[in-house]
């Protein structure tokens, strides 16, 4: 939920007039059951409480709601209820409600080193691994029964309306939250012990766990199969990493693939030697080309494997906000709106627009007048905005498009100032 800096009574109204301005030009169009939905807004107040429960039954009433509120933030329910305005959830009666999936830069690993823009980047490449791997591929949903939004802030929400999804419960929703979390998947099943006749170069029956070990180069001789990469759920999805842990390998070079494997438990000798191995002596391409991970000569892949596989998984992992999808009377941010941290759209995308899509250019408001507002930097700032970007430094003046300066302002990072005479 929204996390606002407080303003001032003179840059409150500011800021609250230029929402205003857009909330009066801005076409919206409601959501889809509009009458089964509950409204909540937080206002433009220097003590912001969300005002709950509004049902809305008409597109009419829907806009002349947003112009009246002029919401510092704006949320709809993800259920579908018979009752909206009730003020407890008992009496509101739940119908339903569409599944959501949200990714947050607050949620990534690996986000914390990054500035606002790399979160962005890289929260953009987790959302597509989530809806193309998991919600297309894995869980089969139709693109068509799915609506993706920038939220506005630093991440994106994922509408699945799948009418098969309605009805599920919250511990249902948990548990396919915990498949794209990967709670409970052991890597290592990504992997088979399979009898092979080394010379022919043909694969027989997977082997038990149990069989006796590698005797190489004769018929019955063991070898490590990964998994082909396009199989389903995780055991495709950890062959993918572990091809994907090799290729960056051999492009940081034999030094930094041994030390984190030395990181990851190995012995710093072994990791070394395994490291030229894969890299230096195309063991790497091998295990591409073939799948086998059997590369390493008189030492077994066995300890490669329980490093690297469970180390390759967190990086395909899947990373998502999961009480927002397990919350079956969740509250979500309104598409078209204006987030109140940062003033950007709430920008609904189909899926063939997210890789061309850039938030701090595509989802600033449209300023027509193009009008300068001059700013005091509160903070070291940088952001690759349109028109060379924005750069400043506690104390710096500068004059801004008011769209790029209501996000600093919104921020905290700047301060309004009155233009010289």
């Amino acid at each position: 939920m929204a996390r606002a800096v407080l303003l001032d009574g003179p840059t409150l109204a500011w800021a609250r007039a230029r929402f205003a301005e857009y909330y009066a030009e801005a076409v919206i169009d409601p959501p889809r059951r509009l009458a089964r939905r509950e409204f909540a807004a937080f206002p433009f107040t220097v003590e912001t409480m969300m005002r709950r429960h509004a049902a809305l039954r008409t597109p009419e009433e829907f806009r002349a709601y947003l112009a009246r509120e002029v919401p510092r933030h704006v949320y709809y329910s993800s259920a579908y209820y018979r009752r909206p305005s009730e003020p407890s959830m008992a009496a509101k009666e739940w119908l339903g409600a569409d599944l959501i999936f949200d990714l947050d830069a607050d949620h990534l690993r690996g986000a914390e080193s990054l500035d606002y823009a790399g979160q962005l980047s890289l929260v953009k490449e987790r959302l597509t691994s989530l809806v193309d791997d998991f919600l297309f591929r894995d869980f089969g949903i139709d693109p068509e029964a799915t609506s993706i939004v920038f939220s506005g802030g630093r991440g994106y929400h994922v509408h699945v309306r799948d009418e098969r999804f309605l009805p599920l419960t919250s511990p249902e929703r948990r548990e396919l939250v915990d498949y794209v979390l990967g709670t409970g998947v052991e890597p290592l099943r990504a992997v088979e012990s399979r009898a092979a006749d080394v010379r022919a170069g043909s694969t027989a029956a997977p082997l038990d766990e149990d069989d006796a070990g590698p005797a190489r180069g004769r018929a019955g001789a063991r070898t490590v199969q990964l998994a082909p990469s396009d199989a389903p759920g995780w055991r495709g999805r950890t062959t993918r990493a572990v091809l994907a842990v090799l290729s960056r390998w051999e492009a940081q070079g034999t030094k930094a693939a041994a030390a984190e494997m030395v990181a990851a438990g190995i012995p710093a000798p072994k990791a070394r030697r395994w490291a030229k191995v894969l890299i230096e002596h195309g063991g790497a391409e091998k295990v591409r080309s073939t799948f086998t991970i059997d590369v390493f000569g008189k030492d077994t892949p066995g300890e490669f494997l329980a490093a690297v596989v469970p180390r390759a998984a967190i990086e395909v992992q899947g990373e998502t906000d999961a009480p927002v999808t397990t919350d079956v009377h969740r509250l979500i941010r309104l598409p078209n709106s204006r987030h109140g941290g940062t003033g950007l759209r709430v920008v609904p995308l189909a899926r063939d627009e997210v890789p061309g899509f850039e938030p701090l250019r595509d989802a600033l408001v449209a300023d027509p007048g193009a009008a300068l507002t001059r700013v005091a930097y509160r903070a070291e700032v940088r952001y690759p905005f349109p028109d060379g970007g924005v750069r400043g430094h506690p104390d710096g003046t500068d004059e801004l498009p008011t769209p790029v300066a209501t996000f600093l302002v919104l921020r905290g990072e700047a301060e309004l100032r009155p233009s010289p005479a």
